[in-house]
């Protein structure tokens, strides 16, 4: 009889072990189903019915907005594609894609917490006119994705973020249509990453602007687009790592009003005017690693104070750096260390019918900068093929061109290896406290600048 009933006893615990685990199996999947919304439904109801944490699977062809507000919602193309409706709802909000929290939308002011765990990947975009809006809008979300989606045909901005927090933009593939404006743009957003998305033909390919901070852009291929290839405006901390920037109508990197920015191993070439242009980026930016080419300027920097410009390869442009007092960025540019980096073959001839002065044959320019550290730098083949008013490796000069008269001061030019410049070194003997020691170089002006 005791057998019979610890043996009863033992089956009882097996059944009550194994609904346990069922009923643990079942709890574990509840806000974790999935849906999926096939051609002609509404993706819409798929989201108002979802639980946080469901997958809701597209298929076929939509033409919708949809607004997602609730926590861990996953929304996966699978061959879908979202296509502009032939009439927009005048009340709507949103182009295609809303990721929306506790935001007034109008002024894009927080009221309550971020929606947060969304996801969005796997579509294709494409007919969408209005380019004052955004295509996919994340407003007010944290730890937000948007993956693997396709952009053609819109001259709607392709990708928004703002007031966000820890979200990433991957793998995307945006190409515009005239004249669509914005290809990515983050404003407002800390801990945004960028990363391996291609952006093409739109006017600012990929945009950190006011109020963001510790933004990573990597990896992305930049091309095409008619401003600049990667810009960063009023924003903090910002790291350009590793990008393919090229074939931009202007400017390939623009930094603006943006401490602490870090440009690192990037390839930037064939850009209208500038590779890399620096206004008001005070505290430390740094620019390093990068192969610039191809462009009027290198590197254009103006108006301001402390950086690091180390181990670039600098080619092929009219000039190769460029720091300049200048007569619509007042102040002169200070405080910069400049190491390391070869300067190289820029030759080519810019005109003043296009870039307002004739220039070529720059390595390193000085205009009117001041406490200057320029060492261990190679420098060759910066010979001009036009006209131009200066030329040479190193140039340390009042700036000649707008009538500018700030004179350079206190810079140090130490220890660079230079040949076959025309002069390796040029001083216009301006300013003060210039110093020209341990450079290897053959032909200066005036002379005995050459150790």
């Amino acid at each position: 009889m005791r057998r019979t009933i610890v043996l009863l006893s033992t089956m009882a615990l097996t059944l009550l072990v194994a609904s346990g685990v069922v009923l643990a199996a079942t709890i574990g999947s509840a806000g974790a189903d999935s849906s999926v919304v096939g051609p002609g439904e509404s993706i819409q109801k798929a989201v108002n019915a979802a639980d946080p944490g469901d997958t809701i699977v597209v298929r076929g062809v939509h033409r919708e907005d949809v607004i997602i507000t609730k926590n861990g919602i996953k929304l996966r193309g699978d061959d879908a594609v979202i296509e502009a409706p032939t009439t927009a709802k005048a009340d709507s909000p949103c182009l295609a894609i809303c990721v929306v929290g506790n935001v007034y939308f109008e002024t894009g002011e927080l009221t309550g917490p971020r929606v947060r765990d969304v996801s969005v990947s796997g579509f294709t975009f494409r007919g969408f006119k209005d380019k004052e809006a955004g295509v996919i809008d994340v407003l007010g979300a944290r730890n937000t994705t948007v993956v693997g989606n396709r952009f053609k045909g819109n001259v709607a901005i392709g990708i928004v973020f703002g007031r966000s927090v820890n979200t990433t933009i991957a793998n995307n593939h945006l190409i515009g249509t005239k004249p669509a404006e914005h290809g990515i743009l983050i404003s407002f957003s800390s801990g945004t990453k960028i990363v391996n998305n291609v952006v093409r033909s739109y006017v600012f390919g990929i945009n950190v602007e006011e109020g963001s901070t510790n933004t990573t852009v990597a990896g992305n291929d930049s091309t095409g687009n008619s401003v600049s290839g990667i810009g960063v405006f009023g924003s903090t901390d910002t790291k350009i790592l590793s990008n393919d920037v090229s074939r931009t109508e202007i400017l390939g990197v623009y930094v603006e009003d943006a401490p602490g920015t870090k440009v690192l191993s990037n390839d930037i070439s064939r850009s209208g005017e500038t590779g890399i242009i620096i206004f008001r980026a005070n505290n430390d930016a740094k620019v390093v690693g990068n192969n610039i080419s191809g462009g009027a300027w290198g590197m254009y920097v103006a108006n301001t104070k402390g950086g690091y410009i180390a181990g670039n390869t600098i080619h092929d442009n009219c000039a190769g750096i460029f720091f300049e007092a200048n007569g619509f960025q007042k102040g002169p540019v200070s405080g910069f260390e400049v190491k390391a980096n070869t300067v190289k073959n820029n030759t080519r001839s810019c005109r003043a019918a296009q870039f307002g002065r004739n220039f070529s044959g720059i390595g390193i320019a000085l205009h009117g900068a001041r406490d200057m550290e320029v060492s261990a730098n190679h420098l060759s083949g910066n010979v001009p093929s036009g006209p131009t008013r200066i030329s040479g490796g190193v140039v340390v000069a009042v700036n000649p061109y707008f009538g500018e008269t700030t004179k350079p001061r206190n810079n140090s030019v130490i220890g660079n290896h230079f040949g076959r410049n025309k002069p390796d070194i040029f001083w216009d003997k301006s300013g003060s406290g210039n110093r020209f020691v341990g450079n290897h170089c053959n032909t200066s002006v005036p002379s005995r600048l050459c150790d």
